[in-house]
């Protein structure tokens, strides 16, 4: 299967795969180190991409710092990475889509094919998925990935591999707008203006939103969010007890209803802000996951018919996405605010700066 590769320590001659192959490997609490990477066979259906651009996600330093996201737990040493773009080096036997040398964008989750969600085209949610990076599967930051052919993307010609990149954070924010319905008359707001909030944003706004509010306690990340297009962005704070008075400052701000809220953190602060400012009839969608727990009042919410939308990864997303960057209606240049390359003390100084947020966006590597 595609991305069950192999680790082998040191750096003697295990065979000419390894010696061509190399990837970052968590090891322990800030650990990474690069080491050969065995990879499987081709199959039919495979191909062997080499990648040129990875991205670090908020799950990767999760992983990082704790060796943990949520109730993923990394139990032995693992690739990192899963936000990817590459060439095509080699092609399965089968495969007809894609030749070498084609630039392609990778959806980094493999899932079953079998089971009911997949069958039903809600593949994101199958329980036997395998996704880049994610605990036990390895993830693609490497120098080569075997990956299904049907999982890689071809880029058109006016989009970047860096671009290709961004694509998967992007798909979070297109999956969510896509659940929760956004149009040209759904006014948006937007908790947290990290990296995913942001993506949040200009998908909303590529969808047609007329009007969008972006809360954060940070006030550069706001300053970026402006940047990006928001209409207005509030400061709020940690304490809870602000929720009431920051609720109706997000109100004003907004000047009518707030059809949909996303909220891209996941903190009980957050949710509770974002089910106290959504209208009446309106939808709240829980796209970050800080918590795996949550302690909130859901009673008025519910009394007020506001939905809770779940959001998890993505499905389908890809083909949109590559056209909102072709045809200019998405710009994910801007967020990309380091670029490292792909030696040792390159890949811990990329995940230490992501690591430290602050002006820090999306971290890059450059293969």
């Amino acid at each position: 299967m595609a991305n069950d590769g192999e680790f082998n320590a040191g750096t003697g001659r295990d065979g000419e795969e390894e010696e061509k192959n190399v990837a970052a490997w968590l090891l322990g609490i800030k650990t990474l180190q690069l080491q050969p990477y065995h990879l499987p066979p081709l199959g039919p259906q495979d191909v062997k991409v080499r990648i040129k651009a990875l991205g670090i996600c908020g799950s990767d330093v999760h992983h990082f710092k704790t060796m943990r996201c949520a109730n993923f737990i990394v139990k032995k040493p693992m690739v990192i990475g899963h936000e990817c773009a590459g060439f095509i080096e080699e092609i399965g036997s089968e495969v007809k889509s894609l030749q070498v040398g084609d630039r392609v964008a990778l959806e980094p989750g493999i899932s079953c094919g079998r089971c009911i969600l997949c069958k039903n085209g809600s593949y994101n949610l199958c329980p036997e998925m395998k996704f880049f990076g994610s605990p036990p599967t390895n993830g693609s930051l490497a120098h080569k990935v075997v990956h299904p052919a049907n999982l890689c993307f071809k880029l058109p010609d006016n989009v970047s591999l860096e671009e290709g990149a961004m694509c998967e954070p992007l798909s979070v924010g297109v999956h969510a707008c896509r659940r929760a319905n956004v149009g040209p008359e759904t006014n948006i707001l937007i908790m947290g203006s990290g990296p995913i909030g942001l993506v949040t944003l200009l998908a909303a706004r590529a969808f047609g939103a007329p009007r969008i509010v972006i809360a954060d306690v940070d006030v550069q990340r706001l300053s970026i969010a402006k940047n990006l297009g928001a209409d207005e962005t509030i400061q709020v704070s940690t304490d809870i007890k602000d929720v009431g008075a920051e609720v109706i400052k997000i109100q004003n701000a907004m000047g009518s209803g707030i059809d949909v809220s996303f909220d891209c953190v996941g903190f009980d602060k957050t949710m509770s802000t974002a089910l106290n400012a959504t209208r009446s009839g309106g939808k709240v969608c829980l796209i970050g996951l800080a918590k795996s727990e949550m302690t909130i009042s859901l009673i008025p919410a519910a009394a007020r018919e506001v939905d809770v939308i779940g959001i998890f990864r993505y499905r389908n997303t890809w083909p949109l996405c590559l056209d909102f960057l072709k045809t200019g209606k998405i710009n994910v240049k801007p967020l990309i605010t380091h670029r490292f390359g792909f030696s040792q003390k390159e890949v811990e100084d990329a995940f230490e700066t992501s690591a430290q947020g602050g002006s820090a966006i999306k971290v890059m590597f450059n293969l």
